[in-house]
């Protein structure tokens, strides 16, 4: 689907990457963007904004246009902000990872751009800085958090050695925050946030001085993936992602980390650990090493799982994870949604084994 690139309608119908059609919305002075977009349609995922702004799974998608293994073209709904009008069809593609049909357009609705201020806090251990993500979230300024982002301290010593920051960081467990609102409500967030890190031992906490700073700080964010190879040359990273209630995030990434290290295996982790979600990073360099991952990655799962998580929180099941619907899910679930696939897909031609292993006896 890369040639689905192209703005159609300003009023909302548009088929691109979430940052390039922000990107136009700001060089036409309009004053509105969109969160969450992408492929996040096919996995019903989220990036970095679910904590104020919610999933792909919310009231993000007004509609689609969907091609159907039959050749039919569909429309999901009009364009109107609700509907009690039949089914929500919508949400039937949007995580079904193009096993139901090929979206063709997306209308989506757009919310106002709100100032914002980026700031960032460090502190001794993964826990004690996912543990104050919860306590902030729960305070009445909660609300004006945008963004929680982890970044572990391998992560940070990987961006430093990565060179690709201008400025090295120091190597501690990192907590990257978005504040948003008017300018009394950033000034007082940004006081509950500090006093809630300080209170759970951070030893760091400082605000963007420019929006050139800013934008250099969140860039960092970005930098994961190439940051953790660029690290260590040679070698290839398993990435995954499970989520968890956010009162259980704190106790999964400490016992994470502790396992991986345990297995003598190099990894970061990153997360969105203000919606309970969080991305391991894993690295190996010969097969020996792969199976070591792979065990690793299975034990990282059931204790999601375990915790009443889920096996996924934005990267889809796809072929690796069909093993763990029916533990997380469920047998009847797992039948409804292959007795769905067997209706809209009956001669299996659309991401055969993708999602749900089909059975057709």
């Amino acid at each position: 689907m890369s040639t689905m690139d192209k703005i159609l309608e300003i009023n909302g119908v548009l088929g691109l990457g979430w940052e390039d059609i922000n990107n136009t919305l700001r060089e036409k002075g309009i004053p509105l963007f969109f969160p969450t977009i992408g492929g996040m349609v096919g996995t019903g995922c989220s990036g970095t904004n679910a904590v104020r702004y919610g999933t792909a799974k919310g009231e993000w998608f007004l509609n689609l246009t969907v091609v159907l293994p039959s050749g039919k073209v569909i429309k999901t709904r009009r364009r109107a902000r609700k509907s009690a009008a039949g089914f929500d069809t919508t949400k039937l593609f949007i995580g079904a990872e193009g096993t139901l049909g090929i979206i063709t357009e997306a209308t989506l609705r757009l919310t106002p751009r709100v100032p914002t201020k980026v700031a960032m806090a460090q502190f001794p251990n993964v826990e004690m800085a996912v543990s104050a993500v919860n306590d902030i979230l729960k305070t009445p300024y909660g609300p004006h958090i945008q963004c929680a982002e982890l970044l572990d301290d391998n992560m940070m010593s990987a961006i430093n050695a990565a060179g690709l920051v201008e400025r090295p960081y120091p190597v501690q467990d990192t907590l990257f925050f978005k504040i948003q609102g008017s300018p009394e409500s950033i000034i007082e967030t940004s006081k509950a946030v500090q006093a809630v890190a300080s209170k759970h031992g951070s030893s760091r906490f400082e605000f963007a001085s420019t929006d050139e700073e800013a934008e250099e700080i969140w860039q960092n964010r970005k930098y994961a993936l190439m940051s953790t190879l660029g690290a260590h040359p040679g070698t290839k990273c398993w990435t995954t992602d499970v989520c968890v209630p956010t009162s259980k995030l704190p106790q999964l990434v400490y016992e994470t980390k502790a396992d991986l290290a345990k297995a003598g295996l190099k990894h970061t982790i990153v997360g969105h650990v203000g919606d309970g979600n969080f991305h391991a990073l894993i690295l190996f360099s010969d097969e020996k090493e792969l199976e070591a991952v792979s065990t690793a990655v299975h034990r990282l799962i059931y204790r999601a799982v375990s915790m009443d998580g889920t096996c996924t929180g934005e990267h889809g099941v796809g072929v690796g994870k069909i093993e763990y619907l029916v533990e997380e899910l469920g047998e009847g679930t797992v039948e409804l949604m292959k007795t769905v696939k067997r209706a809209v897909d009956p001669l299996n031609l659309f991401n055969p084994g993708k999602a749900s292993k089909r059975h057709d006896s």
